[in-house]
């Protein structure tokens, strides 16, 4: 029993991912099955297994669960039609009797330090602020405020992850921007939120 998990364990892991035009800090990690697109994604980063994530910009810290879709394309239905064999570029069908161009795809913007949960779906062109919390099966349609925590389908706003005061001095604070040795100064007091923003102002 034991073996056969391992086994299955090793052949999800051995899939690869699919990875173009993107930037991929040597710090963060992209788990087999996903797909990524003309996409960069900044230090200490993780995306979970089988996601797309299309011509967006994903900061520091991030935690990404399984398929989780960010920034697909969409069907432009102002048209006759919203077929692919209408518009200019290779799809999963062949034929094409036109050839118009689709409106500019817009790049989707994720903050630092964002947590998004598994099966989540964000719309291209969003932006979501830094320390947001997005629930599991989530439906983002609209732009993201810093440390909000949101949910449901379509989304709403839960509640803030911290009070005003301590969201303002981490924003202040910038954290996700200190070199490696000053974050391991203090990451002792890092699930200390109003003790670690007053330590590090006192120093």
């Amino acid at each position: 029993m034991i073996i056969n998990y391992f086994w299955h364990k090793f052949v999800k892991k051995i899939r690869g991912c699919a990875i173009r035009d993107s930037r991929i800090h040597k710090t963060s990690k992209m788990e087999s099955g996903s797909h990524v697109v003309n996409s960069a994604m900044d230090r200490h980063s993780f995306c979970g297994y089988d996601c797309v994530i299309l011509n967006t910009d994903i900061g520091s810290f991030c935690s990404i669960a399984n398929n989780v879709s960010i920034g697909a394309s969409r069907h432009p239905m102002e048209w006759v039609s919203m077929s692919p064999v209408f518009y200019e570029g290779r799809d999963s069908v062949k034929a094409k009797f036109s050839k118009h161009s689709r409106d500019r795809v817009k790049r989707t913007s994720i903050g630092n330090d964002v947590w998004i949960g598994e099966r989540a779906m964000i719309k291209q062109g969003i932006k979501i602020g830094y320390g947001a919390v997005i629930g599991m099966g989530s439906v983002v349609t609209k732009d993201i405020d810093d440390y909000n925590i949101i949910a449901g389908c379509p989304t709403k706003v839960i509640r803030k992850k911290f009070d005003g005061k301590v969201i303002e001095e981490l924003i202040s604070l910038r954290w996700w921007d200190w070199d490696d040795d000053h974050i391991r100064i203090w990451a002792h007091l890092i699930d200390k939120p109003e003790e670690f923003i007053l330590s590090v102002k006192k120093q």
